[in-house]
């Protein structure tokens, strides 16, 4: 195992649910109408993607780039608050720098949310860091997961990644990497290859190299 690629919202952090607050509190300033079906067709999406979205279907009439800044500026306000980890996230980072694997975190969050995420761990947590205003193809397309593997200098093929939706495990999947999915706000369907667990609780770094292992 070169290398464990993490994503963030959902994954490690528990941000869904101040994403979700955000888009109803944003469509509801539009007159619009807006459901947890509709939110949870945001949930790995590409940020310009779910503005689009919200755009169409949430009657928001701003420009793309302005729904994603003012949607970042009231989840980073959230997370600067509190943290919301999800469980057994630290305790697996903490593992991995303690033994030396190399980490990146691929998010299609903006540098901004990422930066104060990262700024609730050790400063050495992650070697690279691609995030969504980094990359020109979103997830699922795999650009956002071989960009990080490019700058870790590892082989995609020899990494482990992590991830919460069916739109980030397409992302990896198609950068070749073998996927470990812990479903959490969005149900992921069983797939061929596809290593789905409850919780990142007790998965450690061997039982990771071991999945890699029987790939």
């Amino acid at each position: 195992m070169q290398a464990v690629l993490f994503d963030m919202d959902g994954t490690i952090v528990d941000t869904e649910p101040y994403w979700i607050a955000a888009e109803h509190a944003l469509v509801t300033e539009h007159g619009g109408v807006w459901t947890d079906e509709h939110a949870h067709q945001l949930v790995g999406n590409a940020l310009l993607a779910s503005a689009a979205y919200l755009r169409e279907h949430g009657g928001v009439d701003m420009e793309p780039a302005a729904i994603v800044d003012w949607m970042l500026v009231r989840v980073i306000a959230a997370t600067q608050e509190h943290i919301p980890w999800r469980p057994g996230a630290v305790e697996l980072l903490t593992e991995l720098r303690d033994r030396a694997v190399p980490c990146a975190l691929v998010t299609m969050s903006y540098e901004s949310l990422a930066t104060t995420v990262i700024g609730g761990l050790h400063a050495d947590s992650f070697a690279a860091i691609v995030t969504g205003d980094q990359v020109v193809d979103g997830k699922p397309h795999p650009e956002a997961y071989l960009t990080a593997a490019a700058r870790l200098g590892v082989d995609p093929t020899q990494c482990v990644a992590i991830e919460d939706s069916p739109t980030g495990i397409a992302s990896a999947r198609a950068a070749g990497c073998v996927v470990i999915a812990v479903p959490h706000t969005v149900s992921v369907s069983p797939a061929p290859g596809l290593r789905i667990v409850d919780s990142l609780v007790g998965l450690t770094v061997d039982r990771l190299a071991a999945l890699l292992d029987d790939a």
